[in-house]
């Protein structure tokens, strides 16, 4: 087992990994930024290093200072967390190279499940369903026009390195297409420096719905059971749950069985997601692998009573994982609350927290890393707290986070809290009647 873990990351995620590196008797090494001198993963980590000025290229994303934390406190391991450099294969290349493990799977897995036309070929092959589209990246606006015309319309054309929803254009009509080539294009060119896009049939009303897996060294694999983030906005996930209502035992048998396939077909090891579009017949086509752990992963822990952190950790180190898959034993709803004004349409909301109480009790869980007097820096993610209720019943649950939003005070900032009280209020929420669409037509009261 590793003695000393450096988590290259902040927030909420650098103190979720120190709390477990704390159970497993592991040092932990936190990195920060100028900004985050007063964040509370410096504190309750056993060492701190400052490695660069506020902005995550000096910083969080600048691998030299990284390295050099890791080596001046001889940490024998890294963990990346979510965002930043979590996916980034080089990064682990270089942690390899320095005698560093790092916490998560090889470089070659990354990059084959990184590339979004990469990661479709592989699945073609290992037969996981994948969504009609082009076998390529679309060359030209003619071989988009054809094309759109044997798959028939709606298509949407995505960025091959994308992600957060940067880089896609949904087309409804033929006299669409040669705009939303050029507009993916420049915005892929401008958010990843790659411009290459392709086609995919678009899913209409469908569901976000992902499945958990772990894999371990010595080719096992398991799932873990799912989770329904159709809840978005932009792209972006707002709420997740588990299990999904809209899942039936017979589909969650056949998603885990492709979520193995999928995560087999490159002998995945780590904890890692797989994630799926599913249409309103029940139909489920692959979208993307996620090869790190997930912002929602409290989500998964709760319902089936299990840390993810720590079978990472011990994923990492060699040890074997049990190979049993899991059925949720509970039902567990997570808000991401989030530093934005939800009545001036999500607009960035950083400054200081005057007054904080968070909210307690039976089946409710906090994750966060701020506190009373805190400044939310405007540099990085607006997230500042997950909220996640623990019921036997989907109904319970709703209500327990309904009393945990009222329990919720942040003041001297704006955030998301009123959004999501009008959210578990919802008629059509509370019966499970949602896709991805759901909240274009939600209007804040």
């Amino acid at each position: 087992m590793f003695k000393k873990i450096l988590i290259a990351n902040r927030g909420e995620i650098a103190l979720r990994i120190i709390r477990t590196c704390k159970e497993m008797g592991i040092k932990t090494v936190a990195v920060y930024s100028t900004a985050d001198k007063d964040s509370l993963h410096v504190r309750f980590a056993d060492e701190a290093v400052c490695i660069g000025k506020p902005q995550s290229s000096d910083s969080y994303l600048n691998i030299p200072h990284l390295m050099a934390a890791a080596e001046i406190t001889n940490a024998d391991a890294i963990h990346p967390g979510y965002g930043f450099l979590a996916e980034n294969a080089r990064f682990a290349e270089i942690c390899g190279e320095h005698g560093i493990k790092f916490i998560g799977p090889t470089p070659e897995m990354i990059r084959r499940m990184g590339d979004k036309m990469t990661a479709k070929e592989t699945m073609i092959a290992a037969g996981v369903p994948v969504i009609p589209g082009s076998e390529g990246l679309l060359e030209s606006v003619e071989e988009a026009k054809k094309l759109a015309k044997q798959m028939g319309l709606p298509v949407i054309m995505k960025a091959t390195a994308g992600g957060g929803g940067k880089g896609m254009r949904v087309v409804w009509d033929e006299n669409e297409i040669e705009n939303a080539y050029t507009m993916a294009k420049t915005e892929a060119k401008a958010a990843f420096s790659n411009d290459g896009i392709y086609m995919e049939k678009f899913v209409e009303e469908p569901r976000h719905i992902e499945i958990q897996i772990a894999g371990d060294q010595y080719g096992k694999v398991c799932h873990l059971s799912e989770r329904d983030c159709s809840i978005q906005r932009r792209h972006q996930k707002l709420v997740e749950e588990s299990p999904s209502p809209f899942m039936t035992p017979e589909l969650r048998e056949k998603m885990g069985e492709a979520a193995i396939k999928a995560a087999s077909a490159i002998n995945y090891e780590s904890v890692g997601t797989i994630e799926f579009l599913v249409d309103k017949h029940r139909n489920f086509y692959f979208m993307e692998m996620n090869t790190r752990i997930q912002v929602e992963h409290g989500v998964t822990e709760e319902v089936i009573n299990f840390d993810l952190i720590k079978e990472q950790i011990k994923i990492a180190a060699g040890i074997p994982i049990s190979g049993k898959n899991y059925t949720p034993q509970m039902h567990a709803i997570e808000c991401r609350i989030n530093a934005e004004d939800p009545y001036n349409d999500f607009r960035p909301s950083p400054g200081k927290i005057t007054v904080l109480h968070t909210p307690g009790g039976h089946g409710v869980r906090v994750d966060s890393h701020i506190y009373a007097g805190y400044v939310i820096p405007p540099y990085y993610d607006s997230m500042v707290s997950k909220v996640i209720a623990v019921a036997q019943t989907r109904e319970e649950a709703i209500n327990t986070m309904e009393r945990a939003l009222s329990e919720f005070v942040i003041e001297g900032v704006k955030t998301t809290i009123p959004f999501h009280q009008q959210l578990m209020q919802d008629e059509n929420f509370r019966k499970g009647n949602f896709t991805t669409k759901f909240t274009e037509g939600f209007k804040l009261q």
